[in-house]
């Protein structure tokens, strides 16, 4: 089991109420359309999903993705435009280049910012583009990618935090860094390749004791440069129904 840090994280995981999906990023529509029409299935617990057209919006309207996001968006999902921060290797102009091409084009509901750095040293510069993200619109959700735990001052400069993206043989003995503690759940969210679906329910107990509100556990791996989020996990329907509405936390 993992090491927790604090009983309080605990506490905080239990109350927090229902646990919610965030898809990290499907294949295009076209390589994936069952999936993208799995997502605006009635009573799916879907915080938001990540449009991820060709590393960001591409360079042209995709008439595909416009449609794929326009059915999210009628059936009340977030949609949520793929920013490559590229560890913060990407410029200020481009990333908010990228961002206006989201909106114009998709209609984005906010922006998944991934690579992001997670040391001391990067906070301004993350905050300055957070920042503008928040002036292309009203109530745009600025979601931040780093995959791991970063300096706790980046929990102000997003909505929510990715503090772990990676392989269920390293989830399963993760420790949650302290001052997550100081934060409700709906601030974090864990995205895991590899579970078993003999450990989907110890996975799900693992989020809610380290207190993140929302998850996406897949058994697809990632070796051989496959990319894990891709497509539907085959245990999608237990999934739904383990953590969707009406299920007790």
């Amino acid at each position: 089991m993992p090491h927790l840090t604090t009983a309080a994280t605990a506490a905080a995981a239990t109350d927090a109420g229902r646990l919610g999906l965030g898809a990290p990023g499907y294949a295009h529509p076209l390589l994936a359309p069952v999936e993208w029409a799995e997502l605006t299935r009635p009573g799916t617990p879907l915080h938001w999903t990540v449009l991820n057209v060709t590393d960001g919006p591409g360079g042209r309207p995709d008439p595909h993705c416009t449609e794929a996001a326009g059915k999210l968006r009628e059936a009340g999902g977030t949609v949520l435009g793929h920013l490559a921060m590229r560890d913060g290797s990407r410029s200020f102009g481009e990333l908010v280049s990228d961002a206006h091409r989201f909106r114009d084009w998709y209609r984005v509901g906010g922006f998944y910012l991934a690579d992001v750095p997670a040391d001391r040293a990067e906070l301004a510069a993350v905050r300055r583009v957070t920042a503008a993200l928040r002036g292309l619109g009203e109530d745009l959700r600025i979601v931040l990618g780093h995959g791991t735990h970063p300096y706790e001052g980046y929990a102000e400069a997003a909505d929510q935090l990715v503090t772990f993206s990676g392989a269920w043989a390293d989830y399963r003995w993760s420790q949650v860094a302290e001052w997550t503690a100081e934060h409700p759940p709906e601030r974090f969210c864990h995205l895991v390749h590899g579970v078993p679906q003999t450990h989907l329910e110890e996975a799900v107990r693992i989020a809610r004791w380290q207190g993140a509100g929302t998850i996406w556990f897949t058994d697809r791996g990632g070796a051989g440069g496959r990319d894990p989020w891709a497509s539907l996990p085959a245990y999608w329907d237990e999934i739904v129904s383990r953590i969707g509405p009406g299920v007790s936390e």
